[in-house]
C-alpha cells in the first residue's frame, strides 16, 4: 500500500490497484443534544397522531462527509466490481444520483475496505443534527378527525404546498446549494440523500410525548432533503414508487459517516501518522 502525504492526513489517500482513494473531506461535528420529531408513522389510541418530538443526543463528535458522494468516488467502487453503476449519467464532481439504500450500501463498505476506516450511512438523528436549520421533518397534517381522515390528508397537501417546493431534476455541481451553519455543503437541494435509519410504525402515550411501542420495517429506509420522506430499499428513482411521502424526491444519493479506526488505521496513528 502507498501511502501518499497530504495537507490534512497522512493517510488521506491510499494506492488501489494502481489508483489513488482520496478519503473524502470531512467536517466534524461536537456532541449535543436537540430537540427532534422522530420518524415513521404514529397511531394514538388507533388514530393517525402527529410525530412525537424528543430530546436526542449525539454523543460522540460526529465525522460527516462535507459533500455528498459524487459521481466520480462512485465510479470507482464500479470500476473495481463491487457497486453497481449509477442510474445518472452524470461525472466528475456532481453528486452521485439514481442509487438505492443497497447501493449506499456496497459503496460504504468498499469505501471501508480500501481507507481502513469504518464508513456508514447516517442515522436520521445524525443527519438532522448535521443538517441543523436546514432539517424539516415529515409533511404531517396534525393529528386530524379521526371521524373524517381526509381532512388530516388535506392539511398534509396544504402544508406541502404552502413550502413552494418545485420539481428540479437535474443535479447541479457539488456546492451549488452553498453550505449549512455546520459546515456541511448542499444540504436539503435536489439531491436527497438515504439515512441508516428503518421506517417504524408506532404507537403513542395519550399525551402524544412518547412512543409506547413499535415495529420496525427495514425494507423501507429513511430519506432526508427538502423534507423527511421513506423510500423502498432497492429504489433508485424517487419518482418510480417506494413510500414516499409528498412529492418524490428529485433525485436520490447520500453521503457517509466516518466511525471507528481499524486496527491498520489505527497502527499507523499509533506510528505518527494522524
Amino acid at each position: 500500500m502507498l501511502i501518499v502525504m497530504g495537507a490534512t492526513s497522512a493517510i488521506d489517500r491510499f494506492s488501489v490497484a494502481g489508483r489513488l482513494v482520496a478519503s473524502p473531506e470531512l467536517v466534524t461535528l461536537a456532541p449535543g443534544s436537540f430537540d427532534h420529531p422522530q420518524p415513521g408513522e404514529f397511531l394514538g389510541e388507533g388514530h393517525p397522531a402527529a410525530a412525537p418530538r424528543i430530546l436526542t443526543t449525539v454523543g460522540a463528535a460526529l465525522k460527516i462527509m462535507k459533500h455528498q458522494v459524487s459521481a466520480a468516488e462512485y465510479g470507482r467502487c464500479v470500476t473495481a466490481g463491487s457497486c453497481r453503476a449509477a442510474d445518472s449519467l452524470d461525472s466528475g464532481n456532481f453528486p452521485v444520483t439514481g442509487v438505492s439504500h443497497i447501493d449506499a450500501e456496497a459503496y460504504a463498505g468498499w469505501l471501508s475496505a480500501q481507507t481502513g476506516a469504518t464508513w456508514r450511512l447516517p442515522t436520521d438523528a445524525e443527519w438532522a443534527y448535521a443538517a441543523a436549520e436546514r432539517f424539516r421533518s415529515d409533511i404531517e397534517g396534525g393529528a386530524g378527525d379521526p371521524n373524517n381522515p381526509a381532512m388530516r390528508w388535506l392539511a398534509r397537501y396544504r402544508t406541502e404546498a404552502s413550502l413552494g417546493r418545485k420539481s428540479d431534476p437535474e443535479p447541479r455541481v457539488q456546492g451549488a446549494f452553498g453550505i449549512n451553519s455546520m459546515g456541511l455543503a448542499d444540504v436539503a437541494g435536489n439531491v436527497w440523500e438515504w439515512t441508516s435509519t428503518c421506517y417504524v410504525h408506532a404507537t403513542v402515550a395519550a399525551d402524544g410525548a412518547s412512543i409506547v411501542s413499535s415495529i420496525e420495517n427495514c425494507g423501507v429506509h429513511v430519506v432526508e432533503g427538502y423534507h423527511r420522506t421513506y423510500m423502498s430499499n432497492f429504489i433508485r428513482d424517487g419518482k418510480s414508487g417506494g413510500c414516499a411521502v409528498g412529492t418524490p424526491p428529485d433525485n436520490l444519493g447520500f453521503r457517509l459517516v466516518r466511525e471507528r479506526l481499524t486496527v491498520m488505521r489505527a497502527a499507523l496513528q499509533r506510528l505518527g501518522f494522524s
